[in-house]
């Protein structure tokens, strides 16, 4: 891609250190300073960060074949390594930071009104302005470094946003699980980028991505499956996947608006954002996408499941997360990149719309937050519940209305219509055919008969399909369970708790509106293919052309590799089949919820194990406490032990106690008395006049 104003880009910088001046200020003074002013320095950071992001993204979008590029400073120059801290604006980071400031602005808007009574407001608002800070730093990267300093900043804060409450013990635990589970990934992350620069000598994105689709990928080839897989592992760190998911529903242990920041448009989206942007050599191992496929696939499936009996509001909200980001995973390992990233634009609209929602529940209702004990809310928080249904619409899918429809649409499609291995055609890059190099430096490819291979792609695809489906049923199920639970019917809530019921103040009512408009909306730009005519295709289909400049080398996986001329009835198909899944999964939930409600009981006596099952959200917590935690814990103490006894009890200790007793021994050879001294000389001359004879 031709590159202007390199160098000299400066918005990039702005929009990175508007968020990390609100979070020093706030954090040095802000314990001093009027809490609206802590208000302002917090929001009006992140709202310059959006005002210039917005300019950045307008110049971008007339020179749409071009990269915006700013270094900051020369950083590490040693031999033939040089780097810099540097910014990248393209199709891809320009929607990141756009969701990330424009979503993160909403939701310190409705901090402030959310936190206006705790004591510790100004370090919460220096927090929140370093998590964006350290996120904007990550997509904005120009090179896998910088990316990396972002990806632990966000690490970091997480653990001090979510153990924000840290005098709970609960909560405290929470943080530091985040940041421990979230350690394991980043180990295997930095060994991948390593094992990538060994092949390329370089980390710069662009640099890669041209060698990846040029001539070099030869040569790459063989680290291309380990290095993804090792880098996809630090994303299930960070963006929740089987089997690093469990930090993620505790996570919700922190203020409501720090769930919507992390589940919906920072952290969790890390993983999505950095295969995306490596999608040129995620594209070069089938064996590593279909890895990535598989993952999100059961992912999404399981995390559904924990999500269909949660009782706590938020809980569902975290489930539903881990799911959906499953979801985006599937876009990945299908090759459906631009799937995956529309699924996270959409979903951070929603996401974040059903969080602060939640919110808004929880702060009227005392902090309560088991639906049990709500019901009929609407009654008294109309603005709440419409915005709160519009996001339930956008999740669950439902054709048109909902923005999550399209998103979601697309991923199925393209788990049900790409194969990889079988009938995908080389893509030209540099005059290299990349697939056909790849087939011959990677022998795993080509040692089964191709049937096999094709028998095996296919199975994999329709496993991968189907669950896609049926988590799409019980979505549309359990969103709708939550909102039927907390807004409809009659309120169960205590004659206390009723007395105090009112709607949320402006601050959060305007967050949740504008969030639900973009849920509504928000899926617009990208149509099913089979429902753009010609002569429209250019606009409804403008996300995805959008994009063409980053996914150009990886676009031949995206429409009907597996269908041919044929398609168009078989995407026909997968939209009736999504389709009926959403409009199905809504009308169970209404039947259990408000028409029979009696059903629920029945239901879960009859499945009582398998209800017991999912209410302990299959034993993994447990399991991996038995297997890991506790056998950390033993480690931990042997170790212990074995320095105490052995290191500093017997050798340190020991050698100690030997010296000093022989120093003591020793010292009444230096009395003073000359007579004592004549005596051992006396004695000294005895014993060697013995020894001699």
């Amino acid at each position: 891609m031709e590159q202007i104003f390199s160098n000299d880009f400066h918005y990039l910088g702005l929009i990175v250190l508007f968020p990390l001046l609100g979070a020093i200020i706030n954090g040095v003074f802000g314990s001093k300073l009027p809490k609206s002013v802590v208000d302002i320095i917090a929001s009006g950071a992140v709202l310059l960060s959006f005002f210039f992001s917005i300019l950045s993204v307008n110049i971008l979008v007339q020179s749409p074949d071009s990269v915006l590029t700013y270094t900051a400073y020369q950083w590490i120059y040693t031999g033939s390594l040089s780097l810099d801290i540097a910014f990248m604006l393209d199709p891809l980071s320009a929607m990141m930071i756009l969701i990330i400031t424009g979503v993160g602005f909403l939701i310190h808007l409705y901090s402030t009104s959310y936190m206006a009574e705790d004591p510790a407001k100004w370090k919460y608002f220096s927090y929140l302005n370093l998590f964006v800070f350290a996120m904007l730093l990550l997509v904005l990267g120009k090179n896998l470094l910088v990316t990396f300093i972002g990806w632990e900043g966000v690490g970091a804060c997480s653990y001090l946003l979510i153990g924000f409450w840290y005098t709970d013990d609960e909560k405290a635990a929470a943080g530091q699980k985040a940041f421990i589970v979230n350690r394991i990934g980043d180990f295997a992350f930095i060994v991948g980028i390593l094992l990538l620069y060994s092949e390329t000598g370089t980390f710069d994105y662009i640099q890669i991505h041209e060698m990846v689709t040029g001539s070099a990928a030869i040569a790459i080839a063989p680290v291309a499956a380990p290095a993804v897989i090792l880098i996809f592992i630090g994303c299930t760190g960070k963006s929740a996947q089987f089997p690093l998911y469990t930090w993620l529903p505790d996570a919700m242990a922190g203020p409501t608006p720090v769930s919507a920041l992390i589940h919906a448009a920072t952290m969790v989206t890390s993983g999505i954002f950095l295969l995306s942007r490596l999608n040129g050599l995620v594209s070069m191992s089938h064996e590593a996408m279909w890895i990535i496929a598989i993952v999100g696939a059961i992912t999404a499936f399981f995390a559904a499941t924990m999500a269909l009996v949660n009782n706590d509001i938020k809980g569902v909200l975290a489930y539903s997360t881990v799911s959906q980001l499953g979801y985006m995973f599937i876009g990945i390992g299908v090759g459906s990149f631009v799937g995956a990233v529309f699924h996270l634009m959409t979903h951070a609209f929603f996401k974040a719309c059903l969080f602060l929602g939640s919110g808004s529940v929880i702060h009227a209702m005392g902090g309560e937050q088991d639906i049990r004990k709500m019901g009929g809310l609407k009654k008294w928080m109309p603005v709440t519940r419409m915005t709160f249904l519009v996001a339930c619409v956008a999740i669950a899918g439902i054709p048109i209305i909902g923005a999550g429809f399209f998103s979601k649409d697309l991923i199925l499609w393209g788990a049900l219509s790409n194969v990889h291995a079988a009938q995908i055609e080389p893509v030209a890059a540099g005059g290299i055919q990349v697939q056909y190099l790849i087939s011959q430096a990677l022998p795993a490819i080509t040692s089964g008969s191709a049937l096999e291979i094709a028998t095996m792609a296919e199975v994999i695809s329709w496993v991968v399909y189907l669950l896609g489906v049926v988590t799409a049923f019980m979505t549309a199920f359990y969103m709708f369970r939550l909102y039927f639970l907390t807004f409809e019917g009659e309120c169960r809530a205590d004659e206390e708790t009723q007395a105090h019921l009112h709607e949320s103040p402006p601050a959060i009512l305007i967050a949740l509106i504008v969030l639900a408009v973009l849920s509504f909306i928000g899926g617009w730009t990208g149509w099913p293919h089979v429902w753009a005519p010609e002569g429209a295709a250019h606009y409804m289909l403008a996300f995805e052309h959008w994009f063409d400049p980053v996914f150009q080398t990886t676009q031949d996986y995206r429409i009907a590799n597996r269908f041919g001329d044929g398609y168009a009835a078989w995407e026909w198909g997968s939209i009736i089949v999504g389709s009926t899944m959403a409009f199905s999964g809504v009308g169970l939930a209404y039947l259990f919820y408000r028409k029979r409600p009696g059903l629920p009981r029945a239901v879960s006596e009859r499945l009582a194990k398998v209800h017991t099952a999912l209410l302990n959200k299959w034993w993994v917590d447990e399991i991996y406490d038995f297997l890991f935690v506790k056998r950390a814990i033993q480690a931990g103490k042997a170790s212990y032990d074995f320095d105490r006894f052995f290191l500093d009890g017997l050798l340190v200790n020991g050698a100690g106690f030997v010296t000093a007793s022989l120093g003591k021994a020793m010292r009444h050879l230096q009395s003073g008395d000359v007579q004592r001294y004549a005596t051992y000389i006396v004695l000294a001359i005895v014993l060697a006049l013995m020894a001699l004879l």
